[in-house]
């Protein structure tokens, strides 16, 4: 009975190709896309209450005296009060309880058989195996389906000819109900494959956008009864289309079928992997936080060669699986527009701390600090710009570093009220300190966020924030890091060349530790590269320099791009920076931030000097330039 079943349904998947392969995508054909704790709760259900109450009905009227008459009674009633139990709570029991709900039916219906009062009703009875075919053939792996109708099949033609009647049915007798039962099952498992095929992607073998639709719809279905979390993922294969155009298709197709057996072997059971569209893939994690979510997404994208970017979001419950998608569209494009190769959470809650940087910002309870951009040309330690810096003390996460706040700011969408608050306050505060010291010819540093440069309008907020200040653009930098200018966005590129030719100088921070190419400086609209402090940590009494320090020196003088060396520590340091032909620096050595007002008395203190050894020193002491002029512009 096993294996011409077996090869039946074999022979018949060929021919549809499902199944075919040995990888975890299998799991995902095997199973009927309507296999749903709702839609199995029902139909089980509703089969277990019409054969109690039909066994019940035919109990009643039957006529006879052979078998057991309460016995029948009994079974179909048990059957009645499980179909009810199964509708009541059927959809938050395991998908496992089912297989016993299937095998408790066919036992059932064997009891039923064996005991009717007459023969006909007892032949009748049996067609409620069909039901067990059913079943199994509706929800459950082929293999699976395969036992239970076998199970059946093996019940029925064995129950009919022992049943204590006089004269005895003949060995042959369960034949016909039994191949009906085989029959209806294999029919009825081919056509819910075929149409859980339109919910496949042929591709990969995940759920196509259709099937993950269903099945998040139905996640929220439960995820409302039970009140557990559910967090759903966006993922994009960054850059998939050069693939596509340099090594064509099939190398793409490759890639998609890697990536998707990859991340099927890391996911729990209960976590639904789909391909959404395209180098698109969605992920559904039920009763799992965002935070979990989110460390899941990393290890997902830690396991791949293939750089990707990642939406996180969350479902609060009211809401439909399209905001839900929305929302964690938004998270993935947020972190397209970063740099890409990264996670962003789109939440669909505050985070204590985003509620009081919110208020914060609104009632402009954040402070900034400037740290002073010293020469190294001229005896070191003259100042000739500053470096505007974000400090803020939260009640609610007192560790949180600049970092974190950024990235708490951009993740609840805080980041343009922010950068604004920030250049506004920096470019009143420059002009404060232009305004105290005669002829100052200042240049201010001010960091901007990837996401703010990806805004159509952000050039004009600079220029109306320089009009309202009067902070002239020829002495602002706007630093980014060279990994958001890798995002390679128009509108960021479309920007820097706006703000450029309004006179703006844009620097690169952090370089070295980015995207660093080549042709990506001689095209990328820049004037300044910040050397990452990593390159100058590694600079130590007894060792030598490392070699890149003079390559990056050397690339600079090339480009005719500026240079300023992040993280100087200690005098050796400065020297050997000097050395190298570095002419700016900034770091501990010299000065830590400061709130405006102490720059300024630190720097009438030492007549515009900052670091060790400078006070008391006159700024012309040794200087080509008397000390009216002040400080010395970057340019």
């Amino acid at each position: 009975m096993w294996q011409p079943l077996g090869l039946l349904v074999s022979r018949l998947l060929s021919v549809r190709g499902i199944g075919a392969r040995g990888d975890t995508r299998t799991r995902v054909r095997a199973a009927s896309a309507l296999a749903t704790a709702m839609v199995m709760a029902r139909t089980t259900g509703a089969f277990y209450v019409m054969g109690g109450v039909l066994g019940l009905l035919i109990t009643a009227i039957a006529p006879g005296d052979e078998g057991n008459r309460p016995l029948v009674g009994t079974a179909a009633a048990i059957a009645l009060t499980l179909g009810l139990t199964l509708l009541a709570w059927g959809p938050r029991l395991p998908h496992s309880v089912h297989h016993g709900y299937v095998a408790m039916a066919t036992v059932l219906v064997t009891v039923a058989v064996y005991a009717f009062p007459n023969t006909v009703g007892a032949i009748s009875l049996a067609a409620f195996y069909v039901f067990v075919a059913c079943d199994a053939a509706l929800f459950f792996a082929w293999s699976q389906a395969a036992a239970h109708i076998a199970f059946a099949m093996a019940l029925c033609l064995w129950v009919l000819p022992v049943r204590p009647v006089d004269p005895g049915l003949p060995w042959w007798s369960g034949l016909i109900p039994a191949g009906v039962t085989l029959g209806v099952g294999v029919v009825v498992g081919i056509l819910t494959r075929m149409a859980s095929e339109a919910d496949i992607d042929v591709l990969t073998g995940l759920l196509n956008r259709r099937g993950f639709d269903r099945a998040l719809n139905s996640a929220i279905e439960q995820a409302t009864r039970t009140g557990q979390g559910l967090a759903l993922v966006l993922v994009d294969l960054d850059r998939f289309q050069k693939i596509n155009d340099h090594l064509g298709h099939r190398a793409g197709d490759a890639v998609l079928q890697r990536v998707a057996d990859t991340w099927s072997k890391l996911l729990a059971p209960d976590q639904r992997l789909a391909r959404y569209g395209g180098d698109a893939f969605a992920m559904l994690l039920p009763n799992t936080t965002e935070q979990a979510a989110i460390l899941l997404t990393e290890q997902l994208r830690a396991a791949v060669t293939t750089g990707c970017s990642a939406g996180v979001t969350s479902w609060q419950p009211g809401e439909s699986g399209s905001l839900l998608v929305s929302r964690a569209d938004v998270g993935l494009y947020r972190a397209k527009q970063a740099g890409r190769n990264r996670t962003v959470l789109e939440s669909s809650r505050q985070l204590p701390l985003a509620v009081e940087l919110r208020e914060a910002i609104d009632r402009g309870l954040l402070d900034v600090h400037y740290q002073p951009i010293v020469s190294l040309t001229e005896g070191g330690g003259k100042a000739v710009g500053v470096e505007a810096l974000l400090r803020w003390s939260s009640s609610a996460q007192p560790d949180v570093t600049t970092e974190g706040l950024i990235r708490v700011a951009e993740e609840y969408d805080l980041i343009s009220d922010l950068d604004e608050l920030v250049l506004r306050r920096a470019c009143a505060d420059a002009a404060r300190l232009q305004d105290t010291f005669a002829q100052l010819d200042l240049t201010l540093n001010v960091n901007v966020s990837g996401l703010e440069l990806a805004e159509a309008g952000y050039a004009d907020r600079v220029a109306s924030i320089l009009a309202t200040t009067g902070w002239p653009a020829e002495q602002l930098v706007l630093e980014v890091t060279e990994s958001e200018l890798a995002a390679e966005s128009h509108t960021a590129i479309a920007n820097l060349h706006t703000l450029r030719e309004r006179g703006v100088r844009i620097a690169i921070d952090d370089f070295g530790t980015g995207y660093s190419s080549l042709s990506r400086l001689a095209t990328l609209p820049s004037d300044i590269l910040k050397v990452d402090q990593s390159f100058v940590a590694a600079i130590r009494s007894d060792s030598p320099a490392p070699p890149l320090l003079g390559v990056i020196a050397a690339l600079s003088s090339a480009l005719d791009l500026q240079v300023i060396a992040e993280g100087v520590e200690t005098e050796y340091q400065a020297a050997v920076l000097t050395e190298l032909g570095f002419a700016l620096a900034q770091g501990y050595h010299y000065s830590d931030s400061h709130p405006v007002a102490d720059l300024i008395s630190d720097l009438n203190e030492n007549h515009g000097r900052v670091g060790p050894g400078t006070s008391g020193r006159e700024l012309g002491d040794g200087d080509s330039m008397p000390a009216a002029n002040g400080w010395l512009p970057l340019g």
